[in-house]
């Protein structure tokens, strides 16, 4: 891709940007949010057409034309997008093959065939459930391994991933990257993007980095220091990834007793069988597990968010409290930032102003109207304690980067009279700087006492943020680790 460029309106979102890519090779691209990276990735996939940058496309050095993601198919390059693009009622073999069905002689669709060579294909990527099952049946994870199995049946020149494992478990990872590799072998080459720099390291040949979309510099291995890619990356150096602050943990505020809660898509059984904790007075307590544990599903049926049967005790303040949903929990100071905060943390469509106020209307009501210069002191003053960078309160939500997104969540929680904050995966899908703006945050509430429940798949972080562990495994806690004795090995033995 030679000299690309591209304007927004009143942001340019790529400059001149160059890079190669290499037959057998995978390169990374790694970059804050709003780098450009998936820009740049939409212009090569033909999202964007050629009207709407400037620049060249070069394949085996013949310039192409993509006026949409067809041509760009054609020239056998294949996308994989951070998020899902599945038809959720259709099943697993018709996603693959929708809309490349293969035929009988007679016209009809051959289904004989399109099933055994969907089982063969998730087979790949570590799949394992029937290809008759519906979209809709399957975990976010499961849904990104269809995505995955899908690219590759139609057996690209290119394959571009996008944040991939980003709703991966570790198992699913790994399979992913030695998938990767096999199609290398082949003479596939393959475009990663991704905010793990350990996965960066470990499967790429190059790295490239981009900030505010102009390239800083090209990596080869042998070269990779995460720190120097990181100051690149931020234009700063980061010299604490994880800066965790010492708080005196204060008296329980929460207490959960004998929860049950029955598994999303298995009535006759239960993902959560019987669990018991507490959390205390300015403590951020860790939630580990691999996805199906029923992390999300536990702090939901706490939360009253939760759509399916569940029962346990609840008390706060030593109190016994009824929670049936989530205005219950907000009533008593207990908020929950969900790990897929496009579909339940903001709303997309309105502005920051908006969804800050969202959840503490009736602090800026005053007979049935809101006081609009009472509201834009609250949330200014919102936006400039978690130094969110969106151009105005006015802006619309869906035109910030991830981790400003992240930072509207919490901005709308903190405008209550907040006492528990639930993290539901707070770092998935940001870049490495907003993520220590994220655990920056979460000290400074731990300091004003507010206790902290944290969800992460991202173990390191789990380790640096946290005062205490419980592990979930098999419906229960497998064990309950004090910060001197967690470490990365005995909470995977206790998760498996």
């Amino acid at each position: 891709m030679n000299h690309i460029s591209k304007e927004f309106p009143g942001v340019k979102a790529l400059e001149d940007v160059c890079f190669e890519l290499y037959e057998r090779e995978i390169l990374s691209i790694v970059g804050e949010n709003g780098a450009g990276k998936s820009t740049l990735m939409k212009i090569l996939s033909g999202a964007y057409s050629l009207s709407e940058y400037t620049g060249d496309i070069l394949i085996d050095d013949q310039k192409q034309a993509f006026n949409g993601p067809i041509d760009s198919e054609n020239c056998g390059i294949q996308m994989i997008y951070q998020e899902s693009s599945a038809i959720l009622d259709l099943n697993i073999a018709e996603n693959i093959f929708v809309g490349k069905y293969p035929r009988k002689k007679s016209g009809a669709i051959d289904w004989k065939r399109v099933f055994q060579e969907a089982e063969a294909v998730i087979e790949r990527v570590g799949l394992r459930v029937n290809v008759k099952e519906t979209m809709r049946s399957l975990s976010t994870s499961q849904q990104q391994l269809v995505a995955i199995a899908k690219a590759i049946y139609a057996n690209p020149r290119i394959l571009v991933l996008d944040e991939p494992t980003s709703t991966l478990t570790q198992t699913e990872c790994r399979n992913l990257f030695k998938v990767l590799n096999e199609l290398v072998e082949k003479g596939i080459s393959c475009i990663y993007i991704s905010h793990k720099l350990d996965e960066v390291f470990e499967i790429s040949s190059r790295v490239l980095v981009l900030r505010d979309g102009r390239m800083e510099g090209v990596f080869v291995q042998g070269q990779f220091e995460r720190g120097d890619i990181v100051t690149k990356m931020v234009g700063r150096r980061i010299e604490d990834m994880y800066p965790k602050v010492n708080v005196e943990i204060g008296d329980e505020v929460l207490r959960v007793e004998h929860m049950q809660v029955q598994h999303p898509y298995n009535p006759l059984k239960n993902i959560i069988e019987d669990v018991s904790f507490t959390l205390h007075n300015g403590e951020i307590l860790g939630l580990a597990g691999l996805v199906g544990a029923g992390r999300s599903e536990l702090v939901n049926a706490i939360y009253g968010s939760i759509k399916t049967k569940h029962s346990g005790d609840i008390y706060i303040n030593q109190q016994k409290v009824k929670i049936d949903k989530p205005i219950d929990s907000l009533r008593l100071g207990m908020a929950l930032a969900t790990e897929d905060r496009k579909k339940d943390g903001v709303i997309l469509i309105e502005t920051v102003r908006e969804n800050i106020s969202l959840a503490s209307l009736k602090k800026i009501v005053k007979r049935g109207h809101i006081r609009k210069d009472v509201e834009k002191q609250r949330v200014q003053k919102q936006m400039n304690s978690l130094r969110n960078k969106a151009p105005s309160m006015e802006t619309t939500v869906i035109n910030l980067s991830g981790g400003n997104q992240q930072k509207v969540v919490i901005s709308k929680w903190l405008n209550t009279d907040l006492k528990i904050l639930i993290l539901d995966e707070p770092t998935r899908g940001i870049d490495v700087g907003a993520k220590v703006e994220i655990y920056n945050i979460m000290g400074e509430l731990a300091k004003m006492g507010v206790s902290i429940i944290m969800i992460s798949s991202e173990l390191p972080e789990l380790l640096g943020m946290c005062d205490r562990f419980l592990v979930l495994a098999h419906g229960g806690i497998s064990a309950e680790l004090s910060r001197g004795e967690a470490n990365e090995i005995n909470i995977m033995m206790a998760a498996t």
